[in-house]
């Protein structure tokens, strides 16, 4: 084992065949009611002389290593110089690699200057990973996403105007039945203002131990149903109004329904999936936490 800190990894799916270097432990926000992922490990940037050895036994195990992704939760976080060392040093030990990526807080994100995304961009930053959530500001202020709206579109035309890709991330069901209608037309208002490389459509899971499945054990939040997850999905696809192609998504091991295709060229097939499987789940409208059945 190359890395035995502290905590859990995680990583985006796509990252699957990448060396996952956890630049940072934890996630310095860690206050979204919803999120279990960093719960419980206390957040702590890493100096370079513990990432270095990691950096230098890994290469010596797989030299020809092409991708790395930035853990854990927000590398973006750490200044501007520290990533800048870090990717060097990444480069100096792996002759073959042609893409780094790490996820992006929309606060680290906002702290960020121009200046400071396109230096990060020229060093070999490709792709950032944003957890948009909602696009709607009563459902960011219920999770404590602890930005707006309004920054989230900015954190999101940030990365894309220092020219690299972005892949933002919605969360179908996250503004519960009773906020459902304005969290979906919202979050395609937000994505379509940012018009991200990707965008992918998560399935909101109710984990243990998390402050939202807590208001959902007490009545206060009332989550989905298939079906109705399944109408969300559909509502936002079609509210969706990407001006350039966009690579959707909803093929999370979270979704009911796994969708793939470009918007806007594939959106009406998207939606006739999406309406075929609502014909299927017509009978499925208990509420369910989607984690270990329904209620």
């Amino acid at each position: 084992m190359f890395d035995n800190a502290e905590g859990m990894v995680f990583r985006p799916p796509s990252e699957a065949n990448s060396f996952i270097l956890r630049v940072t432990i934890g996630c310095a926000h860690n206050r979204c009611t919803f999120c279990s992922m960093y719960r419980g490990v206390n957040f702590r940037a890493r100096p370079l002389s513990e990432i270095e050895p990691i950096i230098q036994q890994t290469a010596r195990h797989y030299p020809n290593l092409r991708r790395v992704f930035l853990a854990d939760g927000d590398a973006l976080v750490l200044s501007t110089d520290r990533l800048l060392a870090i990717i060097e040093l990444l480069k100096a030990h792996f002759p073959k690699l042609s893409r780094i990526s790490c996820y992006g807080g929309p606060l680290d994100i906002l702290r960020k200057t121009p200046t400071d995304l396109q230096l990060l961009k020229q060093a070999g930053l490709q792709l950032v990973y944003l957890g948009i959530e909602s696009g709607d500001d009563e459902v960011l202020t219920r999770v404590q996403k602890g930005v707006t709206s309004a920054e989230m579109i900015e954190a999101g035309q940030k990365i894309i105007a220092a020219g690299m890709k972005l892949s933002a991330m919605l969360v179908l069901g996250l503004g519960g039945r009773e906020l459902s209608r304005q969290h979906t037309l919202n979050s395609a208002r937000v994505a379509s203002a940012i018009n991200p490389t990707m965008l992918s459509a998560l399935t909101l899971m109710l984990h243990h131990g998390t402050p939202l499945r807590t208001e959902s054990e007490q009545g206060t939040f009332q989550p989905l149903s298939p079906y109705e997850f399944v109408l969300e999905l559909k509502e936002l696809i079609s509210n969706l109004n990407m001006q350039s192609p966009c690579i959707f998504r909803s093929n999370h091991v979270s979704n009911m329904l796994p969708l793939a295709g470009t918007l806007p060229e594939d959106k009406n097939s998207l939606l006739l999936q999406a309406e075929e499987a609502l014909q299927l789940l017509k009978n499925q409208t208990r509420p369910t936490f989607n984690d270990d059945g329904p209620f």
